[in-house]
């Protein structure tokens, strides 16, 4: 985590060249996100923001699928990607995060998550969406994000 203005930390967005990822994006330095993921992003054809991760064993629970925590830990990452436009200028945190498991996710699987904001205003980002696996959905949410302060 590197210096920011005013303390914040510095976030570093990095496409990556080479390898399966190829185009992707990762954002470094969220501690706990870097350490959880690796998660990615990239703009699909119509412009609108995707994120994917390929689950590794670390990301599995007991009962040999997915955690549900590490399935909302990539939603609480999905939604700063997808609200990225409406927190340039101020810092923010995620005030409600709601989740409906809808199925299993095994090991290896690649997990897309696609969503929108549905409404920004000036203190609050409302957002939504939906994780998949091969184009079954294991995962919807709905989220609020509160904008903290400015950044100066």
């Amino acid at each position: 985590m590197g210096d920011g203005d005013a303390g914040y930390p510095t976030f570093t967005h990095v496409t990556l060249t080479e390898g399966p990822w190829a185009g992707w994006t990762v954002y470094e330095g969220e501690p706990f996100e870097d350490h959880a993921g690796p998660f990615h992003y990239r703009m699909d054809e119509s412009g609108a923001p995707v994120c994917a991760m390929r689950t590794e064993a670390k990301h599995m629970n007991g009962g040999g699928f997915m955690h549900g925590g590490a399935l909302m830990t990539f939603a609480d990452y999905a939604i700063f990607i997808f609200a990225r436009e409406h927190l340039t200028d101020s810092s923010s945190v995620t005030a409600t995060l709601n989740a409906d498991f809808v199925g299993a996710v095994p090991p290896g699987a690649l997990l897309e998550c696609r969503g929108e904001v549905v409404r920004g205003g000036r203190s609050l980002v409302f957002l939504r969406g939906l994780m998949t696996v091969e184009g079954q959905t294991v995962f919807s949410f709905s989220a609020v994000i509160k904008k903290t302060g400015k950044r100066t």
